[in-house]
């Protein structure tokens, strides 16, 4: 099996909690032939995909974590899979990355999470599928709104739609002297999120893992510091992992069959409380500290589910022929 991992520079990766990374490990450790590719290397050539990409090597430490072979350049219809985990913000070139992986998919590469999926995903507005799961959201860019909205729940959230690792979010309640100047800050981005505030984002919010559309069995609890609301690792909160409860299958269990039939082979559910806040699947992280305290490979079970998935399309296609 050959597979590509499109991620963003790995050396700038933390690799103790790093997502990509443990995919990597995995495909490694099936003997796979792994080879790295960062989104700015791929172009087209007459309508042929293709890309620079280095053979890699993996070593689970924090330093020295990785060696690349030298750059070659292949038609992306050499490999078997590519997985995209291109961080946002979800830019106008990210989209042209997922046209380019479009092309491939076309040429029988199995890509992770399909990329005309994803061109056409917002993580934020997924949830509100299911708005009977969500904590009360208005989506808009009218300050009038956003402040009657404010009135009618007291203390509120506000997010942009585009950041990620709770970067640039809010929190205001009714008289609040910098109400004005938050909504005009954010708006100038254009549409914004606003959610009712949700008190149990004090105990945590949840991290929950679908593998094309069934939960990891335990979730990564992310509790904020004391001085803090937002419970992103990446804004410091503490990771706990934890067994899920019947909530959290339950609304597994209504989202995970859509985005496993929509190609979203990999997600990650944000669960606050009772409540799910954010669907996750451009790249979906927590799978190395899960896999610390349970030792059961989420990224291994990812890996195995695709290669699966390759393996059924080329007896397919074979007996076609």
């Amino acid at each position: 099996m050959k597979i590509g991992i499109l991620m963003d520079p790995i050396a700038g990766i933390k690799p103790y909690k790093d997502t990509s990374f443990a995919l990597l490990l995995a495909a490694q450790s099936r003997g796979w032939s792994v080879f790295y590719l960062e989104p700015d290397w791929l172009y087209a050539e007459q309508g042929r995909p293709r890309s620079r990409m280095h053979a890699i090597t993996v070593f689970d430490r924090n330093t020295d974590w990785f060696e690349l072979g030298p750059a070659q350049t292949f038609d992306l219809n050499e490999l078997d899979i590519i997985i995209q985990r291109q961080d946002p913000p979800v830019t106008l070139n990210y989209h042209y990355v997922t046209a380019l992986l479009a092309l491939a998919e076309s040429e029988g590469v199995l890509v992770a999470n399909r990329p005309n999926a994803l061109r056409a995903a917002n993580e934020k507005l997924l949830a509100q599928h299911y708005p009977d799961l969500c904590p009360p959201t208005l989506v808009t860019r009218d300050p009038a709104q956003l402040r009657d909205f404010l009135s009618l729940h007291g203390h509120i959230v506000l997010k942009p739609l585009d950041a990620m690792g709770g970067s640039s979010i809010f929190q205001i309640q009714a008289g609040d002297l910098n109400t004005a100047v938050i909504i005009e800050t954010m708006l100038a981005h254009g549409l914004i999120m606003a959610q009712k505030f949700l008190p149990a984002v004090r105990e945590g919010d949840r991290r929950i893992l679908l593998i094309n559309g069934e939960p990891v069995d335990h979730a990564l609890l992310r509790v904020p510091q004391a001085d803090e609301f937002r419970a992103n690792l990446a804004a410091g909160g503490r990771g706990q992992v934890v067994p899920l409860r019947a909530r959290d299958r339950e609304i597994a269990a209504r989202v995970g069959p859509d985005m496993a039939a929509a190609g979203f082979w990999f997600v990650g559910l944000d669960v606050i409380g009772d409540y799910l806040t954010e669907v996750n699947v451009t790249s979906p992280t927590c799978a190395r500290e899960i896999d610390a305290v349970c030792h059961n490979d989420p990224a291994g079970q990812l890996l195995d589910f695709l290669a699966s998935e390759r393996a059924a399309a080329k007896k397919l296609n074979n007996r076609s022929m």
